[in-house]
């Protein structure tokens, strides 16, 4: 069942993706608005030049009505991230991390990949906050001529809000690649 955080969050993460996909984080209306993701979070804005994706996830996540209790709002994937394998661990929270081949992704869930060439595990998260990924929110999921998949938006994607397609096995798990590995998902459970 679709709880109403996670319509909310799926809206929202649409909306920001509607209205700013055909901009580069260079012009006035997406800069403004990388601008207003790091001071809603309560940070200072550094500029388009520091990788703002961690922002956009922690700026969507709390616009659609989750607390500090509930997540790590942070400038980088590997903190929330391993705020929400702590989660898992414990039993306690309602963003829970767990290792891609573990979990089906659904609406609302955050799906943390690699970058820059990195190969970090599940296992790396779990020990370490402090490493470079990618995170990007669960938006839709379908079946298409290539089999199942799920949509996600992410920010400073190719420096704009881009989506994309992440396939999914017979199981309705993550498909691994070799490029950019996948690394965890974060259960939403609010």
């Amino acid at each position: 069942m679709v709880t109403e955080y996670v319509k909310t969050l799926v809206e929202l993460t649409n909306g920001q993706y509607e209205k700013y996909h055909f901009e580069s984080e260079d012009d006035v209306n997406l800069s403004q608005q990388i601008k207003n993701y790091w001071e809603y979070l309560g940070l200072s804005f550094p500029g388009t030049a520091v990788p703002w994706s961690a922002v956009f996830i922690s700026y969507c996540v709390k616009s659609a009505g989750a607390i500090s209790q509930e997540f790590l709002f942070a400038p980088s994937h590997s903190q929330f991230v391993h705020f929400a394998i702590k989660n898992a661990e414990n039993n306690t929270g309602v963003f829970k991390g767990f290792d891609i081949t573990a979990v089906q992704p659904e609406l609302g869930d955050i799906i943390q990949n690699n970058r820059g060439g990195n190969k970090y595990d599940f296992a790396y998260a779990k020990k370490h906050d402090a490493y470079p990924s990618h995170s990007a929110i669960v938006v839709e999921k379908g079946t298409d001529l290539n089999g199942h998949y799920v949509m996600t938006i992410g920010g400073n994607e190719s420096d704009s809000i881009r989506k994309k397609k992440v396939r999914l096995n017979n199981e309705m798990k993550i498909v691994q690649r070799p490029n950019s590995p996948y690394i965890s998902v974060i259960k939403d459970l609010k």
